[in-house]
């Protein structure tokens, strides 16, 4: 890995994506489900929680670049613009450092619409623990989607 790696995924959002999050967290702000409400507001529409739109950079981070045993130890985001249901979001990071000391990565992260405008911008540090044994620990989509915890 050296810096100005870059790696990228991108999805189009859903009303599901808000849906399951807030299965997840409990956010269930108006904003994101009262349409008539959203659309009387700065918003204009209905828009999904900030962790929709920035989990789609927790997927690039573990399954892509650092990759497979990486964690997040800080994030420094800021949120530019809002995202709604049906806009296709593009994920991107940047290795901008690499410790040599220890298995520390600095990333430039961004999010992008489908119009080319940035709607999440900043960085983060993470930790590269390479897996025991140098395998690939994901689990198959189609097989595995909830794995048994591991017993530490």
């Amino acid at each position: 890995m050296r810096v100005g790696d870059t790696a990228r995924r991108s999805r189009t959002v859903t009303t599901r994506d808000i849906e399951l999050f807030t299965e997840m967290t409990g956010d269930r702000n108006p904003l994101h489900y009262d349409a008539e409400l959203a659309a009387r507001t700065r918003f204009g529409r209905l828009i999904v929680q900030g962790g929709v739109t920035s989990g789609l950079l927790n997927a690039v981070v573990a399954e892509d670049l650092p990759g497979p045993g990486t964690v997040f130890l800080h994030t420094d985001w800021r949120f530019l613009a809002p995202v709604g249901p049906g806009d296709e979001i593009t994920a991107e990071v940047e290795v901008i450092g690499v410790r040599n000391d220890k298995p520390i990565v600095t990333l430039r992260t961004t999010v992008t619409d489908q119009d080319g405008r940035i709607v999440l911008d900043g960085r983060a540090v993470t930790w590269c623990e390479p897996l025991p044994g140098g395998g690939d620990a994901r689990p198959s989509p189609a097989t595995d989607a909830h794995p048994a915890p591991v017993a530490p």
